[in-house]
């Protein structure tokens, strides 16, 4: 008999995983949590949708069944919920998901948190799964936590309070080659928080040095050109991650130092690259009044962390503090046919490309958001 999975979450993390699942065999249905709902997936819907959007598309025409239903009789239940507040917001929406996930809940089921946290963040969960459901964790349901970020690489192990076999979840989660292995809940972050700090400072030595010593116009960029095809897309990429491992912990020590540089590597990255679009204003003797700014970075609006949206958003906001026409834009559109000079931000290396092919207007300024930041 298959056992019965839900994926609380219609992201594209979410989706990617469940797809695979039901391609292997399991019976899976995933909720959209904005509509409650629960999706019936087969294998037929999930080589027909090959994403989120196009399911989307589709939703009202899918077999559903409601969503407190589905999870009641889940033996298996993945979080992979889509996360959109800042600041202090955030950790209120990440709970309130989370409750919303385990309600209905029944004894010898399993939580499997496929959403970052920071240093003890499980623990947290686990209390609210105790707290929601009445089951004690380790006896009467079981927790996993198994991070999710790249699509084409998930996580060698997977964090688990107690490291008994699980044979059933362990098929589940064959999705690649590399066989997965059990690891305690604080050795499972611990490890992911070593891989996202270690990502990070490789980055931001690249951006950093490139800012303060290599310059655009220099002869020996070229020496830099393997550093060339880093865009903003990539530096932010698990910047969520970042910022939870950062607010999951107070301390001096070094530890702290090497996330919050990185984390101000990254914002200093932003305010350079403001400062070179207006360095290309004045260079180019173009008036505020007459330019355009398009900040072209094509994303992914289902993926479970919103911090590239917020991102986005927050460039925006700086840039019309002294340019009152900015807009937000896939390479992809036409973009160039305008009144006024336009400069066109490529915050990717597929947006880069995508400007590169429509582009036949010489009153275009592009600025590739690299560590170089290339006029």
């Amino acid at each position: 008999m298959k056992e019965k999975v839900v994926f609380f979450g219609l992201s594209t993390e979410g989706y990617h995983l469940a797809s695979k699942m039901v391609v292997n065999g399991a019976d899976v249905k995933i909720i959209d949590e904005s509509a409650q709902g629960a999706i019936v997936l087969n294998s037929e819907i999930a080589q027909t949708y090959t994403d989120v959007i196009s399911l989307r598309e589709d939703e009202p025409l899918l077999s559903m069944e409601p969503g407190n239903i589905a999870i009641s009789k889940a033996k298996y239940l993945f979080f992979t919920p889509r996360i959109r507040k800042t600041g202090q917001d955030l950790k209120t929406e990440v709970n309130s998901k989370f409750k919303d996930a385990v309600a209905e809940l029944k004894k010898g089921s399993s939580v499997i948190n496929c959403l970052p946290t920071g240093f003890g963040g499980n623990n947290e969960n686990i209390s609210l799964l105790e707290h929601v459901t009445g089951l004690k964790a380790g006896k009467d349901s079981s927790y996993f936590y198994f991070p999710l970020n790249d699509l084409n690489k998930t996580p060698d192990v997977i964090g688990a309070i107690k490291q008994a076999e699980e044979k059933k979840l362990l098929s589940l989660l064959k999705t690649d080659k590399k066989e997965k292995k059990f690891v305690d809940i604080s050795s499972a972050e611990n490890l992911h928080a070593i891989d996202t700090i270690q990502r990070f400072s490789n980055q931001c030595s690249i951006i950093e040095v490139c800012g303060k010593f290599v310059k655009n116009n220099s002869k020996y960029t070229t020496s830099f050109n393997e550093f060339k095809d880093l865009y903003l897309d990539d530096m932010v990429s698990g910047f969520y991650d970042l910022r939870m491992l950062g607010s999951s912990f107070e301390s001096a020590q070094t530890l702290m130092y090497l996330i919050n540089g990185s984390v101000r590597g990254i914002h200093g990255y932003i305010k350079r690259l403001i400062d070179t679009i207006r360095i290309t204003l004045k260079k180019n003797d173009l008036k505020a009044s007459k330019t355009k700014i398009v900040l072209s970075w094509t994303l992914d609006t289902n993926e479970m962390r919103g911090d590239k949206i917020e991102m986005l958003n927050s460039i925006s906001s700086k840039l019309r503090d002294y340019i009152g026409d900015v807009e937000t834009s896939s390479g992809s559109i036409d973009l160039f046919h305008q009144d006024k000079v336009t400069i066109v931000v490529a915050c990717s290396n597929h947006d880069y490309k995508q400007i590169k092919e429509n582009s036949k207007d010489d009153n275009i300024f592009v600025i590739k958001a690299n560590p170089l930041c290339e006029t």
